[in-house]
């Protein structure tokens, strides 16, 4: 082994900062740390010219869409390195027009992590009901973003229970047709169609058929945009990073967040028991997670004082 190799390895060896922001290229500090050592990735990178964070490292000013992708793939190279085999990925991107066409960014995105070895799971669509308005007159209004559920391997962590809905079946928002009545009617449709010969149907009360703790998550997540006081613009809303955090990441397994921004991710992960990483090229914004992590312990200290 050479001394360059020696040296590499010797910087991996490094024990995880946990519970800790780090300022710096992502590109550059997930390389110095161990692999197989996070349970879960979960980011917002920025996004392809959408906005100047006046820093040299800065990802998204890139001059085509093409080495956009290229550094964001070497970024999520080494996050799939540090993950366990067991671990999962939460990616939320969002697209961009350029001289009036969709340049398709979060798929070139999630095809090119696909070629780089990442599993894809599923596509989520983020729905924000509080979009903001567009004065565009030739499309529909943009309000949503993509979330893409990426894997190690093909066994994984993931708990379903934490992240079910409440059933609509039987519910007054229902759309089936007949809905209700099928209560108690033997060899109803259901008995007779897809549920035919089911075990679990007694006495025409198909509804056995339904877990008790709800629904399996649906792939569209209807979630509000989010405000913090210090940050100048909507920023990750913790209910949908908390939705990845509880179906995707062990209770006191460890959060990293490669794009940390104004700390979300570190402020819901600390609250749903787990650890944390965050890393950020911008000094400012690595400060303003750091005191919204203290100022969200302060609050939670008077609450149970």
């Amino acid at each position: 082994m050479t001394s360059s190799n020696s040296s590499v390895e010797k910087s991996r060896s490094r024990e995880l900062p946990l519970d800790q922001i780090i300022c710096g290229d992502a590109r550059q500090v997930l390389a110095e740390w161990p692999e197989a050592s996070v349970d879960m990735l979960v980011t917002s990178p920025p996004y392809f010219h959408q906005r100047n964070y006046k820093n040299d490292r800065q990802i998204g000013r890139e001059k085509t869409e093409r080495e956009y992708v290229e550094q964001l793939a070497k970024v999520f190279r080494e996050g799939r390195r540090l993950l366990k085999p067991s671990g999962t990925f939460w990616l939320v991107l969002g697209d961009k027009y350029h001289n009036g066409e969709l340049l398709g960014i979060p798929w070139r995105v999630a095809h090119a992590l696909k070629d780089d070895g990442w599993i894809l799971r599923s596509e989520i669509i983020w729905h924000k009901p509080n979009a903001m308005p567009s004065a565009v007159k030739n499309r529909p209004t943009t309000d949503h973003e993509s979330i893409f559920f990426f894997t190690k391997n093909k066994q994984y962590y993931y708990d379903a229970d934490a992240v079910r809905e409440p059933h609509v079946t039987f519910s007054e928002q229902s759309k089936m047709k007949g809905g209700r009545k099928h209560f108690f009617q033997r060899d109803g449709s259901p008995e007779q169609g897809k549920n035919a010969g089911n075990s679990n149907l007694h006495n025409g009360r198909w509804d056995q058929a339904f877990n008790p703790k709800g629904r399996n998550k649906r792939t569209v997540w209807s979630i509000p945009l989010s405000k913090f006081r210090q940050a100048h613009f909507a920023v990750f809303p913790e209910p949908l990073v908390r939705t990845c955090i509880e179906a995707g990441c062990p209770p006191g397994g460890v959060v990293l967040d490669p794009f940390m921004g104004s700390g979300t991710s570190a402020v819901v992960a600390r609250e749903a028991g787990r650890r944390f990483l965050g890393v950020d090229c911008s000094p400012d914004y690595c400060e303003m997670a750091r005191q919204r992590l203290k100022d969200t312990a302060s609050d939670q200290h008077m609450l149970f004082s």
